[in-house]
């Protein structure tokens, strides 16, 4: 892919990715044509649609004058028919797609997959089909994964991609489908179709992100509230892409975070207060320093958590994005005495083994 693609193919991307995660107004009436077009394509009529303030308000409310059945509860969204056959729709595009690329396409899809849709599928999973409500014990929420799924604007990124920057060429059928799809990615957040009728939700009032973990990548973060917010008050609170209970910012307290059960949601919290700022007011007793070998110019801290756990207070050995060197902590078992030993350990290596580190990340 040349220099000049490969910077297009990345601001599609980028362009995408303001849209995913855009808190501006929904566009109601572009949201509208655009669903009612793809209701059309199934052949129904265009349905009336019903805005919602949140995701969470669309999963607790049925809409005025529509009676359910059994089968239409969100717990059984699997079984709606109008999701299953509009991801059909898109399941068809992507094949026709597929069977057009020639061989001299191949290598720039494959690119612009990288590029574009791998980066963006990845964003949009981890910071917005993992912080939608849940609806079971699954961690996909599984009855609407899939239509979830054919949401994200991943797919329709990539063949916008392929079009704008590659210069693939879609028939006029596929071309108003794709717009259709991504006119509705545009104007609106979530929505829920059924027969007849069809829920959409506002999109969120405040949104934070930071770089996540590969090139193009973003993740929910913010340090001092809701990673991200919706009119009605629903809100998510996210550390470092890891979605966390509100105490993590209202009540980090040691006794809190001894009561918590989840060791990342443990982590997060401790983070949050600093380690340093923890061990000092959880009282942990300090048992032994030393030199970081793997780290020259730092220290490691071993302390007392439990019987059966220790702390170890480290410095990263790689540099933040801010400039500096974080300290962090480790659990590491009860029966290590030694700071060097416990470094050994995190690594499985021996002390011995460890010391002969040049730099530790």
């Amino acid at each position: 892919m040349s220099v000049l693609v490969q910077r297009e193919a990345a601001e599609i991307r980028e362009e995408w990715l303001g849209w995913a995660f855009s808190t501006l107004p929904a566009e109601r009436p572009a949201a509208e044509a655009a669903i009612s077009g793809l209701y059309r394509l199934l052949g129904l009529d265009p349905p009336r649609f019903h805005w919602v303030s949140s995701p969470l308000m669309a999963l607790e409310t049925v809409p005025p004058g529509v009676r359910l059945s059994a089968s239409e509860s969100v717990e059984r969204m699997a079984e709606w028919p109008v999701p299953r056959r509009l991801a059909m729709l898109v399941q068809t595009l992507s094949m026709e797609f597929e069977a057009q690329l020639r061989w001299i396409h191949r290598p720039m899809e494959l690119e612009i997959r990288t590029e574009v849709r791998t980066p963006l599928a990845r964003s949009v999973e981890r910071c917005l089909h993992d912080s939608l409500p849940r609806t079971g014990d699954s961690r996909h929420f599984a009855p609407g994964y899939r239509w979830y799924q054919t949401q994200s604007v991943s797919w329709i990124a990539h063949y916008d991609a392929m079009r704008r920057a590659a210069g693939m060429v879609f028939t006029p059928e596929q071309t108003h489908l794709l717009d259709l799809w991504a006119a509705a990615a545009r104007s609106c957040g979530w929505w829920w179709p059924r027969e007849g009728v069809c829920v959409v939700s506002e999109r969120p009032v405040a949104m934070h992100t930071e770089p996540g973990d590969g090139p193009g990548e973003v993740r929910l973060h913010c340090a001092d509230g809701p990673a991200f917010r919706y009119a009605d008050g629903w809100d998510v609170h996210a550390w470092h892409g890891r979605r966390v209970p509100a105490w993590v910012f209202d009540d980090p307290t040691p006794e809190r975070i001894a009561r918590e059960v989840n060791v990342e949601i443990r982590r997060c919290a401790i983070e949050r207060i600093g380690w340093a700022s923890y061990i000092d007011r959880a009282g942990l007793r300090l048992v032994a320093t030393a030199p970081d070998p793997g780290n020259p110019g730092s220290q490691l801290r071993l302390y007392d958590m439990s019987r059966e756990t220790k702390v170890l207070l480290a410095v990263n050995g790689s540099v933040e994005r801010d400039g500096r060197r974080r300290r962090y902590g480790l659990t590491v078992p009860g029966f290590l005495e030694d700071p060097v030993d416990a470094a050994g350990w995190t690594y499985g290596l021996s002390a011995e083994q460890y010391s002969l580190l040049l730099r530790r990340t």
